[in-house]
């Protein structure tokens, strides 16, 4: 009976010795959850069983390099075609031609490129960034930017003209960037793990409604690590998170070794080179499947989109609606569960 449905979580083999954690509730059409940085499967903890008590076999993961899963060092293992490879291996996993995928951050992005390079396996999107903006620019038509009439440039960190970390790199020069600052391999990765706790609480914080994502850019790169460009967070707990929710995530990102214990977000900006190689052979694929944008009204990262409705509405004519949830930021599933919830099971039912 679906009022006895529990969340479980296991392991699954998803190819080259590696395997991911899952945590997943429920029976019928696959659901698929991918999250961000920083995130991990239990950042849909609010939707797991919501999603099983409607009909579906809600599976949310912890990405490769995060919680649970793996996490091997190697960069090229996290480009976004290992990465397709791996979520396409969960859907065989679980015997689905298809799934619904939800997709949050680099989620999102993960999610995008499932639906314009393997459709098919693709029933329904729903992200929460927009279209064509993750850090390797893929909209290209003729190797210059892919433009509508009045559409104004594209973000400064997505140039179809040069690799992303030579654009971060010419951002750099004139302030903080943790584009760049995540390139290098070491810095970074010992600054964050090593301070695990009060990286994961500024970050969450900064990401919100209430925090302030953009301090960084009143530093300079020289001397500057991640830590002094994000504010300190209050004390939990705060409306959205608790006390005890906030210690299992720093209990599921810990790690023996420091220089492992954000490797899967880390590595996640270092793909960006090889992302944008990979992604030329979908420079101007559309989005066809019913998709919704669903995201937080405050959300601070959409600084990085301009004009990006006018954006979407062209390159996606699967979009079935865009929905602003009001109060929430960049962790929008977690910040407004109800509404979330609401908006995407009622984007699903419309479909039916």
């Amino acid at each position: 009976m679906r009022d006895e449905l529990a969340i479980q979580e296991r392991r699954i083999s998803v190819g080259q010795g590696l395997s991911l954690n899952v945590m997943e509730a429920g029976d019928g059409p696959l659901m698929l959850m991918i999250h961000g940085f920083p995130g991990l499967a239990y950042s849909w903890r609010h939707q797991l069983l919501p999603f099983a008590r409607a009909g579906y076999r809600a599976v949310a993961i912890d990405s490769l390099g995060y919680g649970g899963s793996d996490r091997p060092k190697d960069p090229a293992l996290y480009d976004s075609a290992h990465m397709q490879t791996y979520l396409l291996a969960l859907l065989d996993h679980y015997g689905a031609g298809d799934a619904v995928v939800i997709g949050q951050d680099f989620g999102a992005q993960y999610a995008w490129n499932m639906a314009v390079r393997s459709p098919e396996r693709v029933s329904a999107l729903v992200a929460t960034i927009p279209y064509d903006y993750d850090l390797a620019g893929r909209a290209m038509l003729g190797g210059k930017p892919r433009l509508a009439d009045g559409e104004g440039p594209r973000p400064e960190m997505a140039s179809p003209d040069h690799l992303p970390s030579v654009r971060f790199a010419e951002m750099a020069k004139a302030h903080f960037v943790h584009f760049h600052y995540f390139q290098t391999v070491g810095p970074a990765d010992r600054e964050l793990g090593g301070a695990l706790a009060d990286y994961l609480r500024r970050s969450f914080h900064a990401l919100s409604a209430s925090g302030d994502l953009w301090a960084w850019k009143a530093l300079p790169s020289e001397g500057t690590g991640y830590l002094d460009a994000l504010p300190p967070a209050p004390d939990l707990p705060w409306s959205w998170l608790s006390t005890q929710e906030f210690g299992d995530y720093v209990r599921r990102y810990d790690h023996p070794d420091i220089d492992l214990r954000m490797i899967g977000g880390l590595n996640s900006y270092r793909t960006a080179d090889a992302n944008w190689e990979i992604g030329k052979a979908w420079a101007d694929a559309d989005v066809t499947m019913p998709t919704l944008m669903l995201y937080g009204a405050a959300d601070p990262s959409f600084g990085f989109f301009p004009d990006w409705e006018a954006r979407l509405r062209r390159r996606v004519p699967g979009l079935v609606d865009i929905i602003a949830i009001e109060g929430a930021g960049h962790l929008v599933q977690q910040e407004a569960p109800a509404a979330f919830n609401a908006a995407v099971l009622g984007f699903l039912d419309s479909l039916s």
